[in-house]
């Protein structure tokens, strides 16, 4: 992968680190025989239970004996996991209580399957400064990396990588643990405002929409929402198409959630995997941000692609120290497609987000609450032959003096990508200042072979100094980190005077 371009290539230092997809990287995940490509109908889970009942009880602790054996390096607390599977399916049998321990935790092997979630490719990283910069010698950053792995299926999950660099500029990626887990989930507070925007745009029946509505208030639980649509239910005699907007209801309960990772666990062992129906079939390209509210609050904000096997939409998972986070929907015209990337705070009392609504341009959203994003005006369209395809953002925009700088992508002749950079006004982010003529990055004629051929392609760059860190995907398959002269690039940037 070479840097190229317009004195481009005095700006950027390419690091010796190559991140590879690892397929020994496997979470735990229910297996339900017979639903393997069906998210419904009927599985063989009666049958595996009753040749597993017939076991006697020396040949339930020789086989759990071997499995605990092949897998329990592979995993943290596999017998907790194990049992938990139990539990999924102990209303199958007629005394589950009776049962030996063995005997439940191997029925609950029969029903887990491991997930390799970075088997196929690991890309479109995204980095921020570490809530924790403690201990570091002067000058140092430590990074939290997010990347992108896709598995069988192609599934993709967020896995986190941690690192520093020093004041030299040096980068060291501290080695992931061998083992990675799951979170579980904990109840949510759910916003009326998210459900409002919601049913707005995908209910058809908006009498029984209100009608559920009126009776919430601004924020509730599972609880209340539940109580709201029994009395729906209850009015079915005169709300016939009360049951479709009850499902309506649920499918958007379902995709604003909340979760939780094990306080003994560490960073770069923790994995997001699809849970909500809107991201059935992946949490693509997630855009990180440091974000800092108008009080001084700190919290860490996501924007990613939410992808159900048909439809793609933005949503954002918020967290504060990376082991809880809430993950919510987002609504409106400029909530569209991909790559929503959030400014670090707001502009003049204004949420600003960089947008692809219109699938080809680089442009901007605003919001005042966060939630509901309305179109701003386009930024940039193609123009350059290496971007007249289309052009897109890679991360947020990085505050500096001069501008808000954004660093994009195009897309040119045979499908390639290249990074590029524009730098827009900080007050009022509608008007870019400048854009390179030529791009940073683009694939090498040496480096260009992978799961999907000639792209460079980021999701999110730190500041550290005068120096932009910036991970990206090679050719969606593996990840590579460059360090760019900050002072240089905005001199490109920057209209000449005199």
């Amino acid at each position: 992968m070479t840097p190229t371009g317009q004195r481009s290539s005095d700006l950027v230092h390419l690091t010796a680190h190559i991140l590879h997809p690892d397929a020994s990287r496997v979470v735990a995940k229910t297996f339900l025989p017979g639903q393997e490509f069906l998210t419904q109908g009927n599985s063989r889970a009666t049958a595996v239970l009753e040749r597993a009942m017939s076991l006697t009880e020396d040949e339930v602790e020789r086989l759990l004996e071997r499995m605990i054996e092949s897998f329990d390096h592979r995993h943290r607390d596999l017998t907790d996991m194990l049992e938990a599977r139990f539990v999924l399916v102990a209303h199958r049998l007629d005394d589950p209580d009776a049962l030996s321990r063995a005997r439940r935790q191997l029925i609950g092997g029969f029903f887990t399957q491991e997930y390799a979630v970075e088997a196929a490719a690991l890309f479109n990283p995204s980095m921020v400064a570490h809530p924790d910069q403690s201990g570091l010698e002067p000058g140092s950053t430590r990074f939290v990396m997010s990347l992108r792995g896709v598995g069988e299926g192609h599934i993709s999950s967020v896995q986190f990588r941690t690192g520093v660099i020093d004041a030299h500029d040096v980068v060291e990626l501290d080695r992931p643990r061998g083992t990675t887990v799951l979170p579980t989930a904990v109840p949510t507070a759910f916003s009326k405002a998210i459900f409002a925007f919601q049913l707005d745009e995908l209910v058809d029946d908006q009498g029984s929409a209100q009608y559920v509505l009126e009776s919430l208030p601004e924020v509730f639980g599972r609880a209340e929402l539940d109580a709201a649509i029994a009395s729906l239910r209850d009015q079915g005699l005169t709300r016939g198409s009360g049951t479709t907007a009850i499902d309506q209801i649920e499918w958007i309960a379902a995709c604003n959630y909340s979760m939780e990772f094990a306080a003994d666990t560490v960073l770069d062992e923790r994995v997001i995997i699809p849970t909500g129906p809107s991201e059935s079939h992946g949490l693509e390209d997630v855009r990180l941000v440091k974000f800092t509210d108008i009080d001084g609050a700190v919290d860490y904000r996501g924007t990613y692609t939410a992808f159900d096997g048909y439809r793609v939409v933005p949503q954002i998972m918020r967290t504060v120290d990376f082991r809880t986070f809430d993950i919510t929907q987002l609504s409106g015209p400029a909530a569209k497609d991909k790559g929503m990337a959030m400014f670090p705070r707001q502009v003049n009392g204004t949420y600003f987000a960089l947008s692809r609504w219109d699938r080809e341009n680089n442009t901007l959203a605003s919001s005042r609450d966060m939630l509901f994003w309305e179109e701003a005006g386009t930024l940039q369209t193609p123009r350059q032959a290496w971007e007249m395809v289309q052009v897109g953002n890679c991360g947020p925009p990085i505050e500096t003096d001069a501008g808000w700088l954004v660093l994009t992508h195009g897309v040119g002749p045979m499908r390639q990508y290249s990074i590029g950079a524009m730098l827009l006004d900080l007050e009022d982010p509608r008007v870019v200042l400048g854009r390179l003529v030529r791009p940073l990055i683009s694939p090498s004629a040496d480096d260009r072979d992978g799961y999907v051929p000639n792209v460079v392609y980021s999701c999110g760059s730190m500041r550290h100094g005068n120096r932009i860190v910036l991970p990206y995907g090679v050719d969606d398959s593996t990840i590579r980190v460059a360090i760019v002269d900050l002072d240089g690039l905005l001199t490109l940037l920057l209209p000449r005077t005199g």
